[in-house]
């Protein structure tokens, strides 16, 4: 039999010994609990709301790279203040301090609502759109974008450029061709910046001269902040170039079949976020939903054709597994039966803004 020392007996620091076992031992319990509660949450989450592992791999491989992208410079400036201060320590210990992702995620913080539904809404439509089939518009003529690259209206050709060069980007960027650009919207961009600030400042020690540090990571903040443009977001230069082109009746449907056999997300979502005058927040929600009922609702409302209709309803079934074309053809016969207006007056509530969207769905939560 094993013979076991009182705490505190027979063995130097026997008092530190049995509360750091304490410690450690109350840290695994607590670790067990956690897993637990995430494993129960993920065994009774329906399948329709579970992202598939591509889906979550990118998501995770785009946050980390926002992330890394913003600490990275917002490290160097401030580093850089902190030395022309004479603060050299300070700047040694930004300098060399661990990544701040695991701290922003422990923090809960990345578990933000609207990061999160901005980052997989955006993700979704990508890779949606990245497995289109090639097949949908005619094969031999040059694609949208560089047809209207070569258009002699100057403004519908800067920004058709503009558009292939934000897309680019983000392809580039997803492929892992390229780096990770913060294209997030402004108050999101805003917020997460300011996470990182703090972040930064929590690896700092007393000795590293916590006012001098402060405020150069306050000022390599507000230097980023300043730098950033939401005007070269792929969705803000993709609805430049829907206003611009102002596709008339006959006109619309057409493009739509282009922009998606071109692949072309941003620019599907932005022409019919203008003629549906819906924010594009919705649209893109409405073109990643596998149900398609509401996506084949507002083609209808905007005066798409039905054949036009049926031909990106079989595409996206084509891109997603979870679309059947049996349902496609109900939804498409359910759409048509509705005149126009009143599909656009079924529609509506989407065209509301979206902090009244907001709180219309917070007082239905609360009855």
């Amino acid at each position: 039999m094993a013979c076991e020392l009182p705490p505190g007996e027979f063995s130097p620091g026997g008092d530190e010994v049995s509360r750091s076992g304490h410690a450690r031992a109350a840290a695994a319990d607590a670790d067990t609990d956690r897993r637990l509660h995430h494993a129960i949450g993920d065994l009774f989450l329906p399948e329709a709301a579970r992202l598939d592992e591509r889906t979550r791999a990118t998501i995770h491989h785009l946050l980390a790279g926002i992330v890394a992208g913003a600490e990275a410079e917002m490290r160097r400036h401030a580093a850089r203040l902190l030395t022309a201060r004479g603060a050299i320590r300070a700047a040694e210990t930004l300098l060399g301090g661990p990544p701040v992702l695991a701290r922003l995620t422990d923090a809960g913080l990345l578990r933000d609502p609207e990061l999160m539904e901005e980052l997989i809404a955006r993700v979704e439509l990508d890779l949606l759109f990245d497995a289109l089939p090639p097949s949908v518009a005619t094969p031999d003529r040059a694609s949208l974008l560089v047809r209207w690259a070569d258009a002699p209206d100057g403004v519908v050709a800067d920004a058709s450029l503009a558009l292939m060069a934000a897309d680019n980007r983000r392809r580039g960027a997803s492929a892992g061709t390229g780096p990770i650009r913060n294209e997030l919207p402004a108050e999101l961009h805003q917020r997460l910046l300011w996470w990182v600030a703090a972040a930064l400042r929590d690896q700092a020690t007393e000795s590293d001269g916590m006012a001098e540090r402060d405020r150069a990571l306050a000022d390599a903040t507000l230097r980023s902040l300043g730098a950033h443009d939401e005007g070269d977001r792929s969705e803000a230069v993709a609805a430049r170039l829907a206003n611009a082109v102002d596709a008339q009746a006959g006109e619309l449907g057409p493009l739509l079949v282009e922009a998606v056999a071109d692949r072309r997300a941003a620019l599907f979502v932005a022409l019919l976020a203008r003629a549906g005058g819906i924010d594009q927040e919705q649209v893109r929600h409405l073109t990643v939903d596998p149900r398609g009922d509401l996506l084949i609702l507002l083609l209808h409302a905007v005066g798409v054709e039905r054949d036009r209709i049926a031909r990106i309803g079989v595409a996206l079934a084509g891109a997603d597994s979870r679309r059947d074309l049996d349902r496609l053809a109900d939804a498409i016969d359910w759409a048509v039966a509705h005149d126009p207006r009143q599909a656009r007056a079924a529609l509506a509530p989407l065209a509301l803004n979206r902090d009244f969207r907001a709180a219309v769905r917070l007082l239905a939560r609360g009855r």
